[in-house]
């Protein structure tokens, strides 16, 4: 039995969860509201403020799935309760961040300023000139936009220049040592 898939999800107050037919999930809370398909072998059952997600068989495919569906719909649940975000921060001389209305304007060593606009779920706030926090209420997006974000100067391992999530830790390579061998 999977360990993940077998716990229970237990729904706050002010979270209204919807199941229906085909298994689409809409769950409604403070934050806002997430719909998703899961996949149909999987039931998903409601009993009183807790939800449970079992399957029908110990199939390959369907032990894969327990786990899968019952750790996607606790997503959704905390998304619209808490929230997910990322923060992103950004080192270099000379490097830095600013926001002009709904987009993000980065100086990150390039010749040109790189832009990157908010999507629909995605709320990017800049605390400071060196730090970019991207903060939505669905997990998969929230983490995507803050790989494009990150992507756009991944850091480099000499000098450590370049965005990287505040907990990444860089591996640093020494340098090169200036003497030749004859």
């Amino acid at each position: 039995m999977s360990r993940i898939g077998r716990m229970p999800i237990s729904i706050p107050a002010g979270v209204d969860v919807k199941i229906e037919g085909d298994n689409v999930v809409t769950v409604k809370g403070p934050k806002g509201t997430l719909t998703q398909q899961m996949h149909p072998d999987m039931a998903i059952a409601q009993e009183g403020a807790e939800l449970l997600v079992t399957r029908p068989n110990d199939a390959k495919e369907n032990r894969s799935l327990h786990g899968l569906t019952r750790a996607l719909v606790n997503n959704m649940v905390v998304g619209v309760t808490d929230g997910y975000k990322k923060e992103l921060d950004v080192n270099g001389v000379g490097y830095r961040v600013a926001k002009e209305g709904k987009r993000l304007v980065m100086n990150i060593g390039y010749s040109h300023q790189v832009f990157v606009d908010e999507i629909d779920g995605i709320t990017i706030d800049v605390p400071s000139a060196n730090k970019i926090v991207i903060s939505g209420i669905d997990k998969q997006l929230v983490g995507q936009f803050a790989a494009e974000v990150r992507a756009k100067k991944p850091p480099e391992p000499y000098k450590g220049k370049g965005i990287k999530y505040t907990d990444e830790v860089i591996r640093r390579k020494e340098g090169k040592t200036g003497v030749k061998k004859k």
